[in-house]
């Protein structure tokens, strides 16, 4: 992700990096750990979107902690 500080006071441009390939694309439109340089008390961790191409099967994956 990019950062591009603007014109105005405390107002930012964030650009996601997309990933894409045949099965659609992902992106990360937030991420706490990018932005805490610029963002500060902020709770809001992290924020994802990905579409799929008709035809593609996705799953989610958990990790039960140690």
């Amino acid at each position: 992700m990019r950062i591009k500080k603007t014109e105005l006071d405390g107002v930012f441009l964030i650009t996601p990096n997309i990933f894409k390939d045949k099965r659609g694309y992902f992106l990360e439109s937030f991420n706490q750990q990018a932005t805490k340089k610029h963002i500060k008390n902020n709770d809001f961790v992290q924020d994802n979107e990905s579409r799929s191409n008709r035809g593609t099967l996705r799953g989610l994956h958990f990790q039960e902690p140690p």
